[in-house]
C-alpha cells in the first residue's frame, strides 16, 4: 500500500495524522501528502475545503501541545524539542531572535521555515502568550501553509495525477520509491545533525568549576549569548555580561589572556561554542563554554541575577 492507496482508503484521516505527526516534531513530511490530496480532491470544492480544515486542525492540535508544554516547563522545552527533532540545535538561537523581534506575527510564516514551527509555538507558551492570541496567529499561519500546499496540488493536478498513475502502475515498486525518498530525507537530516555535533566539539567547564573560579576571583568574564527574551525568563549568572554572537557587541575590555566562560540555553551549548570559537580566533587563550548552560546553573540551586 503506497501514499496514493492510503489517501484513497483513509482520505482526510491520513492527512490529519500526517500533519499532526510532522508538526509534533517527527521527520514525516506532510507537504507531499497535502499536494497529492489537493490533486485527488481537485474535482470537489467541498472536498478541498474539508481537506484544508482537517489539515489546519491537525497542525493547531500539535502546536497546542508544544504551547502547553512550553507554558508548563518554560525555556527547558527548547532542549526537549531538539531531542525529538532532526534539525540542528542552532535552530533554537535563530528562532529566539525571530520570535523576540516579531512576536506572535512570526507564527504566520513559521511553518515555511525549517525547524521554526515547533520551536516558535513552544516559545509562545514559555513566554506565557495568551492562548487566544496564540490560537489566532497559529491558525492563520497553519491556514497559509496548508493552503499553499493544497493549492499547488489543485493547480497542477494534471501533472500530479500523472505521477500518481505512474506510481500506481509501478505497484510495489512505487511504494519502494516513496519509502526510499523518505529514507533519504531522514538520512540527510540525520547526517546534518551528526556534522553539526562534530563542529561544536570543545572542552567545557562544569558548574562546580565555574563556581570555584568565581569564589577565587579567577574569572575574567562570564558571557551570556542568549536573547533578551530568554534572559528575562530565567535570569542570568551574577556578573555575566550580554554579548551579541554576531557583532560581539558587549565584549568590551575583556582581556584576551583571562579566563572567559560563555554560556547559553541551547542544547549542546551550540551558541556558546560558536562564540567561543570566534573569541579564540581573535586571540583569546582560555575560553570555555559552560556545560549545561544556564539550566545546569539553576539546577544546581545557584543564584541568578534578574
Amino acid at each position: 500500500m503506497n501514499l496514493i492507496d492510503l489517501l484513497r482508503e483513509f482520505g482526510l484521516s491520513f492527512v490529519f495524522i500526517n500533519v499532526l505527526l510532522e508538526q509534533g516534531g517527527l521527520p514525516i513530511p506532510a507537504i507531499p501528502t497535502m499536494i497529492v490530496a489537493g490533486a485527488l480532491m481537485g474535482s470537489s470544492r467541498q472536498g478541498l475545503v474539508l481537506l484544508v480544515v482537517v489539515a489546519v486542525a491537525g497542525a493547531v492540535l500539535a502546536d497546542t501541545f508544544w504551547y502547553l508544554t512550553g507554558r508548563r516547563i518554560g525555556m527547558r522545552v527548547l532542549r526537549l524539542l531538539c531531542k525529538v527533532s532532526l534539525s540542528p540545535d542552532s535552530c533554537v538561537r535563530q528562532t529566539e531572535s525571530i520570535f523576540a523581534r516579531w512576536g506572535a506575527r512570526s507564527m504566520l510564516v513559521a511553518k515555511f521555515i525549517p525547524g521554526f514551527a515547533s520551536v516558535s509555538t513552544a516559545l509562545a507558551g514559555a513566554v506565557r502568550m495568551r492562548y487566544w492570541k496564540f490560537l489566532i496567529f497559529d491558525a492563520l499561519g497553519a491556514l497559509l501553509w496548508v493552503g499553499a500546499a493544497v493549492s499547488l496540488g489543485y493547480l497542477f493536478r494534471e501533472a500530479v495525477n500523472d505521477v500518481v498513475d505512474t506510481l500506481a502502475a509501478l505497484g510495489k515498486w512505487g511504494l519502494v520509491l516513496l519509502a526510499a525518498a523518505l529514507a533519504v530525507y531522514i538520512g540527510v537530516k540525520w547526517w546534518q545533525r551528526i556534522l553539526f555535533a562534530r563542529q561544536i566539539r570543545m572542552d567545557r567547564i562544569s558548574v562546580d568549576e565555574l563556581r570555584a573560579l568565581i569564589a577565587g576571583d579567577k574569572v575574567g568574564a562570564i558571557l551570556d549569548v542568549r536573547s533578551a527574551m530568554s534572559q528575562e525568563a530565567t535570569g542570568r549568572i551574577p556578573g555575566a555580561r550580554t554579548v551579541d554572537i554576531h557583532s560581539l557587541a558587549g565584549l568590551g575590555d575583556v582581556v584576551t589572556t583571562s579566563e572567559v566562560v560563555v554560556y547559553c540555553a541551547c542544547p549542546n551549548e551550540a551558541s556558546a561554542v560558536t562564540l567561543a570559537r570566534k573569541l579564540r580566533s581573535l586571540g583569546f587563550k582560555r575560553v570555555r563554554p559552560l556545560h549545561g548552560g544556564i539550566d545546569a546553573w539553576i539546577a544546581a540551586g545557584l543564584e541568578v541575577q534578574r
